[in-house]
């Protein structure tokens, strides 16, 4: 749990560092938009910007009950970010299983990528999928209904 939020609270830390000096300055717009941009950015590196984590053996249970993707993510991934963002509203229809958090969720990412934590890594009626195109995702998740 501590490391998925280390990232994002020392970007909070880095940013209110950043600010400080405009702050000090008397430059309150410029201090106020550069810990605004620190603030967005330790929110979409957080665990906050995805949808809720199950475990990994419940999340392959209901997978295979309704068909829908099972995503493997962690916290700070920007590749997991971009997939994130680019499913918008869809996100919700997966489920998402955090590897830092769930430890049988990272042996199911070792074992089918030779050993390595690459996330995402999706789970498609059984069959992996390692960092797939979004659009495609989208796809998948259109046909799940």
């Amino acid at each position: 749990m501590r490391r998925a939020w280390t990232g994002p609270v020392l970007l909070l830390v880095a940013g209110a560092g950043a600010a400080a000096g405009p702050f000090a300055r008397g430059n309150t717009g410029t201090g106020v938009v550069l810990l605004l941009v620190f603030v967005v950015l330790a929110v979409l590196t957080s665990p906050l910007a995805f949808p809720r984590s199950v475990g990994a053996v419940e999340a392959q249970r209901r997978g295979a009950v309704d068909g829908r993707p099972v995503v493997f993510w962690r916290p700070g991934c920007v590749y997991c970010m971009r997939l994130r963002v680019r499913l918008g509203r869809r996100a919700r229809r997966l489920y998402w299983v955090d590897i830092w958090r769930d430890e049988a969720g990272a042996e199911v990412v070792r074992g089918v990528n030779g050993g390595n934590e690459t996330v995402p890594t999706l789970l498609v009626a059984g069959r992996a999928y390692t960092n797939p195109d979004p659009a495609w995702v989208r796809e998948q998740v259109s046909s799940t209904r």
